[in-house]
């Protein structure tokens, strides 16, 4: 047994199935490509065709739909294991991912979704999302014509943008009388007005194509429009995307804190004399486990699907979603003062992780936005006892 494969043992916990047997086993080529991707700043192109050969990109979707059948947590483990591979494939792929969990969760509720759900499965396009960035607010505007809208927007942080079939996005649109409203909506990347703007130039999370994308007076159909709500508020499906949402995104940052202590601990027992090695080793795993604890209460509270579109849920998974953050970020500090100079320098591997994983602390909700959320409801909570 080698020393990865015993550290792995140690540091992992994989669920087992199918799907995660196939990572392992494609896994090791896309680790080869991690540090090009990185310092040539590319997308992880080579990787999506993987991924869709092995018809990943449908996995989720039940199989009486056409997809594979997976479970929320199989495609959770899927994520974090890509990680342990490519940090980048893994966090561009939770984005496309959260999306087609958030209409399996419509579909289970028989709310629709299904002629979506079939199109995915059999053509597997990349759905790529703007939600994180536009939050309650949104952004651009929208002008009213005949049969729809035309919108102007820049929308950023669109992860797989580079090669993105269909943008699931929103703007904002001034009512005459209904007032501020945010109206959500998907346009494909071949529409006249849509650019790519290659500007994703960043500290980590080089390979994941997350470009801005402009529109400019991009036609949406009336009929496009799948829900709207009121500007600046909070909506009941917010409760929807985070509680499918987050275990997803997260898991990929879970991967690669697992990666990063794998590989502290193999260099770790090559030099033993350090005295003070177990007391380091032992406080990296405490906060790899919190995160591995958090993310798995993450992936219970979504329950495959089976949850009501609550506030508790949102307020737990955020609440969750900050810990796992701040533990995996300190899973991989830790992991590079173990390692020692040597994790200073790119082609150890650690250095490329500590720059991915502080990606975490950018998704919804950004910590002191969390509190202020989390505050308010337990606030409210205490005003209705």
């Amino acid at each position: 047994m080698t020393t990865e494969t015993r550290t792995r043992v140690k540091l992992t916990a994989t669920r087992k199935s199918p799907w995660a047997e196939l990572i392992q086993k494609i896994g090791p080529g896309f680790r080869e490509r991690a540090a090009e991707h990185d310092q040539r700043l590319t997308f992880v192109e080579r990787n999506y065709v993987a991924l869709k050969e092995h018809r990943i990109f449908a996995a989720g979707i039940p199989e009486e739909l056409g997809g594979g059948g997976a479970s929320h947590a199989d495609i959770c483990s899927v994520i974090r294991l890509l990680a342990h591979y490519c940090s980048s494939t893994a966090l561009a792929h939770s984005m496309h991912q959260h999306l087609v969990a958030a209409n399996v969760w419509k579909y289970r509720k028989g709310q629709g979704a299904e002629e979506m759900l079939r199109r995915v499965a059999e053509q597997q396009p990349v759905l790529v999302s703007t939600g994180a960035r536009d939050w309650l607010e949104s952004n651009g505007e929208m002008t009213r014509t005949a049969r729809g809208f035309l919108v102007s927007a820049s929308k950023a942080f669109a992860s797989q943008s580079s090669v993105g079939n269909i943008l699931v996005t929103s703007a904002p649109y001034e009512d005459p009388e209904k007032g501020s409203l945010v109206h959500h909506f998907s346009v494909p990347f071949t529409a006249d007005g849509l650019s790519i703007m290659n500007d994703w130039d960043t500290m980590g999370m080089r390979g994941t194509g997350s470009h801005t994308v402009r529109l400019e007076e991009v036609f949406v159909p009336d009929e496009a429009i799948v829900l709207t709500r009121a500007r600046g508020e909070f909506h009941p499906f917010w409760n929807v995307i985070l509680t499918v949402a987050m275990p997803l995104i997260m898991a990929a940052y879970v991967g690669i804190a697992e990666r990063a202590a794998e590989i502290a601990l193999a260099t770790a027992r090559k030099r033993k004399n350090k005295t003070h090695l177990p007391y380091e080793i032992a406080r990296m795993n405490n906060t790899l486990t919190t995160a591995q604890v958090h993310h798995n209460d993450m992936i219970r509270i979504a329950d495959n699907f089976n949850f009501e579109p609550i506030q508790d849920h949102a307020h737990e998974i955020l609440t969750r979603k900050t810990i796992v953050a701040d533990s995996c970020i300190a899973t991989v500090s830790k992991a590079m003062d173990i390692a020692g100079g040597q994790g200073f320098y790119r082609s150890f591997g650690l250095e490329r992780l500590f720059r991915d994983v502080h990606g975490a602390k950018y998704h919804p909700l950004q910590e002191m936005d969390q509190l202020l959320f989390c505050g308010n409801y337990l606030l409210d909570q205490d005003m209705v006892k």
